[in-house]
């Protein structure tokens, strides 16, 4: 299947048409970065709400954030060609593997809990696929959210710190497209291989989960919501708190952690006590705004007004 790389001028919302065969969108070309600091790889999701359809997947929240933090920033991801929610990437190195199929989510909110359906998925994302001047990237950021990412990428970047946040990887569904948890059957192979794995504790299917991953991993963290974070690493675990907001809307708030823990442990020696401060400071300001957008463009204010919280992994 061809690949193309993809770029659109940005929309002002977030609220996407459930069908893309009557909008014109524009696509170009981008210039190849000579040096990438953040790459990005999973797929972008149309995610159906009450409001609207909006975009989604980690690669958005993620791909925006390491870009307002001042990195050069890449996306591998597939979906349908004329998805306009790409439009969202526009500030992005952007390559597209044209899929039949955007992945498509619905939570559905009743008396006894939450239903996640996926309707659709695109193709999956395999190294084949990568761009050969995109294998020393600085930071590699492994984000499924459909059992879309084949781990086994992480052979292709061997002078990389490679991060997973391994949701897509616990998530399966029946026929009719209902979610539903379970374990990832290739943990014990794939864990060991990444730098940093960065879980929520939602994530945890058993009390026995964590202490495996603990074990398997190098650098294991678990986000814990407005409690800030936990960071295993070796014997050694630390609680690290996060400032005290005023939470309007918590979506992408993990992605956005993960990639300022990401970049901040790749440009401050690798400290992970240290990445975990900044990363809880940035989650902590994307949480209290609604939109994409309205996150992105705080984070980016709060890095202009504390320069102390701009990472220089784009510098070096």
């Amino acid at each position: 299947m061809g690949d193309t790389v993809a770029g659109a001028a940005r929309t002002t919302s977030h609220r996407i048409a459930p069908t893309v065969s009557h909008v014109a969108v524009r696509y170009v070309r981008i210039t190849p970065v000579k040096k990438l600091d953040y790459l990005v790889i999973g797929h972008i999701t149309r995610d159906v709400t009450p409001a609207g359809n909006l975009v989604g997947g980690t690669i958005s929240y993620s791909g925006r954030a390491a870009l307002a933090l001042g990195c050069a920033t890449a996306v591998l991801t597939s979906c349908q060609p004329g998805y306009e929610g790409l439009a969202e990437l526009t500030d992005l190195t952007v390559k597209v593997i044209p899929s039949a199929h955007t992945s498509t989510f619905e939570n559905i909110y009743e008396e006894d809990g939450r239903t996640q359906m996926l309707y659709t998925v695109a193709d999956p994302i395999r190294a084949e696929y990568l761009p050969d001047n995109w294998a020393n990237a600085k930071v590699v950021h492994l984000g499924p959210v459909a059992n879309e990412v084949d781990p086994a990428l992480m052979h292709q970047f061997p002078h990389s710190i490679i991060g997973l946040t391994p949701q897509g990887w616990l998530r399966r569904w029946t026929e009719d497209g209902r979610v539903y948890a379970r374990d990832w059957p290739k943990a014990e192979q794939f864990l060991p291989l990444a730098d940093v794995v960065i879980l929520s504790e939602e994530d945890l299917l058993d009390e026995a989960m964590l202490p495996r991953y603990r074990q398997l991993s190098k650098l294991l963290i678990m986000t814990e919501n407005a409690r800030g974070c936990t960071v295993f690493t070796g014997d050694e675990m630390r609680q690290i708190p996060a400032p005290s907001v005023t939470q309007v809307e918590p979506t992408g708030a993990g992605d956005i952690f993960a990639t300022a823990f990401l970049i901040g442990y790749a440009e401050n020696g690798r400290n992970p006590w240290q990445a975990a401060e900044f990363a809880n400071k940035i989650a902590a300001q994307s949480v209290t705004q609604v939109g994409l957008d309205a996150k992105i463009n705080l984070i980016r204010q709060a890095i202009q007004k504390q320069k102390s919280y701009l990472p220089t992994l784009h510098k070096s």
